[in-house]
């Protein structure tokens, strides 16, 4: 006969289960009941709500950001609009070789700044410490000099 087959080997190999069968049965229906209420409840979700949130119906946020002219470095004046940064770069060289902004006019001295772009800068500007106010550039002329004189 084969040794194996022996009832004294039978009982050394042969270990009990980790767990009772009806224990095992037990475990198999909760994990079945979970999963199904996961799928249903995935499925209400996604029924009640209508899909997903469109990007385009979103509000917009206001941010108030403004910048120190003679403070800022070329990366934070690139984040005004209309300015690059070859244009920030020409503002701080502008700073650096001619002095400090006193008001926003003085901006018209860096080349690629006309009335218009001063005007869209503007905003976004802290206001100067000697009270050069950051006033609206419409009444310039397009050579950044004051018709009135």
């Amino acid at each position: 006969m084969d040794k194996r087959s022996t009832s004294t080997n039978r009982g050394r190999d042969a270990r009990p289960p980790w767990l009772r069968r009806a224990d095992q049965a037990a475990i198999a229906v909760l994990a079945t009941a979970a999963a199904l209420l996961l799928v249903v409840a995935v499925f209400l979700r996604g029924r009640q709500t209508q899909g997903l949130i469109e990007i385009d119906m979103a509000a917009p946020i206001a941010i108030d950001f403004r910048t120190d002219l003679n403070q800022a470095g070329w990366p934070e004046l690139a984040l005004l609009p209309g300015v690059g940064e070859a244009l920030a770069r020409r503002i701080v060289e502008s700073r650096q070789r001619d002095g400090p902004f006193r008001q926003a006019r003085d901006l018209l001295r860096v080349p690629g700044i006309g009335a218009v772009k001063l005007d869209a800068i503007t905003p976004y500007l802290t206001p100067f410490p000697d009270g050069g106010d950051a006033e609206p550039t419409a009444a310039l002329s397009p050579g950044g000099d004051d018709p009135a004189g």
